[in-house]
C-alpha cells in the first residue's frame, strides 16, 4: 500500500501532470469540501515559472467548474427542500442581499470559508446559471493572480 501512495505521489509530482493535477485540486477546493488550492499554485509556479499564466487559467477553470457544481448542488438541495418543506414567508437577510445583487454577488466566490457556499446558495436561489459562472471565473481569476504574484515577490528565488 505504502509503495503505491509513493507512486501515485511521484506520478502528480512529474511536471507533464502538475497542470491536471492543479486542475483537480482546485476543481475539488471549490467545493464544500475543506481543501485549499493555493499551495498547489504556488509549488507549480516556483518549480516552473514559465507557467505562471497556464498555471493561474488552469487554477481559475478548475475552481471555476467547481464553483458550477456547488451551483447545481445548490439547485438540487432547493428542489429537493422545496418538496419536503415550503418556504417561510419571510427569507433571510443574507437570501435578500443575493436576490438583490444577482449573479454579481458570485464575485466574491473567491472568499475564504463562504465563498464556495456562496455558489451553492446562488444555485439554491436559481439565480442565472451563466452569469453566475462568469462573475466566479473572474473573482477566482483576481484571487489566484493576486495572490500567487504576492508569494513570488515574498519568496523570490528558484526550488529547483
Amino acid at each position: 500500500m505504502d509503495a503505491w501512495i509513493t507512486s501515485l505521489l511521484t506520478f502528480f509530482a512529474l511536471p507533464q501532470v502538475g497542470l491536471p493535477a492543479l486542475f483537480v485540486v482546485a476543481l475539488v477546493s471549490a467545493t464544500l469540501l475543506p481543501m485549499g488550492s493555493e499551495p498547489v499554485l504556488f509549488a507549480v509556479v516556483k518549480l516552473d515559472p514559465t507557467l505562471f499564466w497556464p498555471a493561474v487559467l488552469v487554477a481559475t477553470a478548475g475552481n471555476t467548474l467547481g464553483g458550477a457544481i456547488s451551483w447545481w448542488m445548490g439547485c438540487g438541495a432547493e428542489r429537493a427542500f422545496e418538496k419536503v418543506k415550503h418556504r417561510p414567508p419571510h427569507e433571510a437577510k443574507v437570501l435578500q442581499w443575493l436576490h438583490r445583487f444577482g449573479p454579481r454577488a458570485c464575485l466574491l466566490s473567491w472568499l475564504p470559508v463562504v465563498g464556495d457556499p456562496l455558489c451553492a446558495v446562488a444555485g439554491w436561489l436559481r439565480l442565472p446559471f451563466w452569469p453566475c459562472v462568469a462573475y466566479m471565473a473572474v473573482g477566482k481569476f483576481l484571487r489566484y493572480l493576486v495572490m500567487t504574484s504576492v508569494l513570488l515577490h515574498w519568496f523570490p528565488g528558484s526550488w529547483a
